[in-house]
């Protein structure tokens, strides 16, 4: 009888729980267009597989009558779970409970289950909606956070972190998302802001809307704050899911090997993506997809600094981290933005044990004011800082233009390219034929009779002389040079042969990057 009774407590103690903040404020929650923190949980993980804990803690708030208030879990969701049978550790803050507003409790739910994740080495995804820290806990509230941004950053390359901004996300809390992997966001949802349009308004006398200001679209185009873009909740667990998909458990192991798919040679077949003129543009990813498994590319921060592409695909059932020029935007050129995305993206894949294919084709760095006063020299030495610390296999392929100190921040044998090899179309040199001959040969053009015709000449002769990847073959800087067709089986047996790839670099504490 004291088992029913002490059974039938706790299913009553369980329901209370999963009634969150009560079923106005979960109308209301749904009714914006959002799921609750558990509903959200169960969308992205397997049937089934959601193991809850620390459901019953509560907060220890005393003072603006906080003592009368039960907060169930206070505020925060967390647990254990698997994504297509990968284990990973989750939370999900619920707006429902007094606007999933961090205390002390609820920063100690978040942390147990971050040092859970570290411990059993597996992900770690935090599912963000929250007003921000509670007002009434003071110094507790300020405390919980440094707590979450430390266990953010000694997780860093340790085990992969995933942030998902499903609500408001603002002041101090937006360092975690900041501190992590992968940022998603979803339209008209997701907002994070360091000061709220309320604040600036006081402060600056400027009217902005929440949306203008830190909405899911500016964060993936304009800052480059989040790195996946959705339009539902729904795409956006589909990201999840896909991501987890590609990357491996924790920086230990390697990604889960698939069983290999030719290329959709129909639809991208390589020989028929580069244009005939080596000025006219295309598009780098039906590159990446005429060679990837099954013409699958999972793409990463697409809307943002899109000169550049960065994105997962598999090479005969292997995840590998892709870096590309996109002649469509700017060229493909380097410049403050890109440099800075696939910075991040090199050393992430570093981290975590995915080898790296890099496709050059980029006539060199942005010129301009604007960028040299952004500080493009800080910002571009960041990529070549990243590739040359990198230790996974690294393959490069020159496919058209590589030109001056863009041919040697796209992983040149410079930097320790494992396999550099180039199409007949690649041209590697200082600068472009029309800029160099204008320089060369500018007394010859000057005095000639007919400079037109001169400059013609001597543009054609440059061509000729580095036009061309012979040059740089000579002297051993690109290891083969290949038809467009045979890049694919290329970089399956590059692959193949580093996959055992083993190297050190000096003993140190660490580097200091150009941050």
């Amino acid at each position: 009888m004291g088992l029913k009774r002490k059974t039938a407590d706790l299913k009553k103690r369980m329901r209370e729980a999963v009634k969150g903040g009560g079923s106005q404020a979960i109308k209301k929650q749904k009714a914006i267009g959002k799921k609750t923190a558990r509903e959200r949980i169960l969308s992205i993980l397997d049937p089934k597989s959601f193991h809850e804990y620390d459901m019953f803690v509560e907060h220890s708030g005393k003072d603006f009558d906080m003592d009368k208030k039960f907060l169930p879990g206070d505020g925060v969701i967390t647990g254990t779970g698997t994504i297509m049978s990968h284990p990973v550790c989750i939370y999900a803050q619920d707006f429902t409970v007094a606007g999933g507003s961090l205390g002390w409790a609820h920063a100690k739910k978040i942390t147990k289950i971050m040092d859970h994740a570290m411990k059993l080495k597996i992900p770690i995804i935090g599912i963000n909606d929250s007003g921000g820290a509670r007002i009434q806990e003071g110094v507790n509230a300020l405390a919980g956070y440094g707590e979450i941004f430390y266990r953010n950053t000694r997780a860093s390359g340790v085990i992969p972190q995933l942030s998902v901004i499903l609500g408001p996300c603002a002041g101090g809390a937006v360092y975690s998302p900041a501190l992590t992997d992968f940022v998603f966001v979803v339209d008209q949802v997701s907002k994070m802001f360091i000061t709220g349009p309320e604040v600036i308004k006081t402060v600056l006398g400027e009217e902005i809307s929440m949306e203008e200001l830190g909405g899911a679209r500016v964060h993936s185009e304009i800052t480059g704050n989040a790195h996946f873009y959705a339009d539902s909740e729904e795409e956006c667990f589909g990201q999840i899911k896909e991501l987890i998909s590609y990357i491996p458990w924790n920086n230990e192991r390697k990604a889960a090997t698939f069983p290999k798919k030719p290329p959709k040679a129909r639809l991208f077949n390589i020989d028929e993506v580069i244009p005939a003129d080596p000025r006219q543009p295309y598009d780098v990813r039906h590159v990446i997809r005429s060679i990837s498994d099954d013409s699958e590319f999972f793409e990463v921060q697409e809307l943002f600094a899109a000169n550049i592409v960065i994105g997962f695909a598999r090479i005969a059932g292997q995840t590998a981290g892709f870096v590309a020029n996109q002649p469509l935007v700017l060229a493909g050129v380097l410049d403050v933005d890109s440099s800075d995305k696939a910075g991040r993206f090199i050393r992430y894949c570093d981290s975590f044990n995915i080898p790296l294919v890099t496709l050059v084709d980029l006539p060199g760095y942005l010129p301009g004011i604007d960028q040299e006063h952004a500080g493009v020299i800080r910002h571009g030495a960041k990529m070549l800082y990243a590739y040359s610390e990198a230790t996974v296999p690294k393959i490069t392929v020159i496919m058209r233009k590589a030109y001056g100190g863009g041919y040697i921040a796209m992983c040149s044998h410079h930097l320790r390219a494992d396999f550099v090899c180039a199409w007949p179309t690649a041209e590697i040199a200082v600068m472009g034929p029309e800029g160099a001959a204008n320089i060369i040969f500018r007394n010859e053009i000057k005095n000639s009779e007919n400079p037109d015709e001169t400059r013609k000449q001597k543009i054609k002769e440059y061509k000729e002389k580095f036009a061309n990847p012979y040059v740089a073959a000579a002297y051993g800087y690109i290891d083969a040079v290949i038809e467009p067709k045979e890049t694919r089986s290329f970089l399956i047996h590059a692959l193949e042969i580093s996959s055992q790839k083993s190297e050190t670099g000096p003993q140190r504490k660490h580097g200091i990057p150009p941050f």
